[in-house]
């Protein structure tokens, strides 16, 4: 089945999307920090089951091919994103629909399952946290600098954005996201797990060097009913370099 490459104005702004398959299961794949669609699901959306699924992988705002307009990250920049994804499925005419979040996307979907019960189906999230600690912080700042990246994660996004773009957002993401560490509990949305309904499959990285497993731990902890699985070779890009098992995971999760 092709994948279809489009772009649709929520909020004011044009947001590209990708989508591929003709199920009745809708299920939205969201990001991670600079990611987009094309950069971060590639296995997903060419091998999971386009008959069941109707596979959307979308670019947040400022991200991929969602610019216009630049990223930037005022203190509510999760729920804008979370807002902007819910509204470009219902713009699509989903009813309905299910929530694979990546990292920061994990995080954005979170939010979204929290905010917007009625139309979320299921919600799978992997690399997520919905606090920073002062450990979080040293490593996002072990991070800033993408010249220090390993080249095979640097070079998609440098050829995406040009360096330029790529090194200033990445700044400006450390400097968003520690913001949080400075609350009273470092929350980012920790007030709103247990608002989260939806059966909810949580799967982490024993090995993630970006997320320690206590967040995954705490996520799972107060979502009522949610599932936790743990990946002993999984880092926090489990669903590319594990995208056969993941792949398999997820869906028996959605069926």
């Amino acid at each position: 089945t092709s994948v279809t490459s489009a772009k649709i104005q929520v909020n004011g702004v044009h947001l590209h999307y990708q989508q591929t398959g003709e199920g009745n299961h809708a299920v939205l794949l969201l990001p991670g920090m600079l990611g987009s669609g094309q950069t971060d699901f590639g296995p997903q959306l060419k091998s999971m089951n386009k008959q069941l699924f109707t596979i959307v992988a979308w670019d947040p705002r400022g991200y991929g091919q969602s610019i216009p307009p630049s990223r930037d990250f005022p203190p509510d920049f999760f729920e804008r994103d979370a807002k902007d994804a819910v509204d470009l499925m219902q713009a699509l005419k989903f009813k309905k629909f299910s929530l694979l979040g990546w990292s920061d996307g994990g995080i954005t979907a979170l939010i979204a399952a929290a905010k917007y019960p009625a139309l979320i189906q299921k919600l799978v999230v992997w690399g997520a946290n919905a606090s920073v600690t002062q450990e979080d912080v040293r490593i996002y700042n072990g991070i800033r600098d993408v010249s220090k990246w390993s080249e095979k994660v640097r070079k998609p996004l440098e050829e995406m954005y040009g360096h330029e773009y790529f090194s200033k957002t990445c700044e400006a993401w450390v400097d968003g996201i520690c913001h949080f560490a400075g609350k009273s509990d470092g929350s980012i949305c920790q007030e709103l797990l247990p608002d989260i309904k939806c059966p909810t499959f949580i799967i982490h990285g024993v090995k993630d060097p970006l997320v320690p497993q206590p967040h995954a731990e705490y996520i799972h902890k107060h979502i009522k009913g949610s599932r936790l699985l743990l990946m002993p070779e999984g880092k926090h890009n489990l669903h590319l370099r594990f995208a056969e098992d993941f792949n398999r995971e997820v869906e028996n999760f959605l069926r």
